[in-house]
């Protein structure tokens, strides 16, 4: 079935972090059920980068700098 891209999708819940999302990506399994996949956990896949989602560098940042300026 192919569906247009304009339509909304309706709401449903990510397999990988069980939120309600919008965007996601549905994939087929060989037994034909469906698993849908938000973005932010498919590209968390694809990148093989496994933290939360609010982890920042900034604490490396400060290294780096101190590195630079001797």
């Amino acid at each position: 079935m192919i569906t247009n891209n304009a339509e909304p999708k309706p709401v449903t819940r990510c397999v990988e972090c069980d939120r309600e999302v919008d965007h996601y990506v549905t994939f087929v399994n060989p037994s034909n059920e469906t698993q849908s996949i938000c973005w932010d956990c498919q590209q968390r896949a694809d990148k093989g980068f496994n933290t939360k989602k609010t982890w920042r560098r900034s604490a490396r940042q400060k290294d780096i700098e101190a590195v630079t300026e001797e």
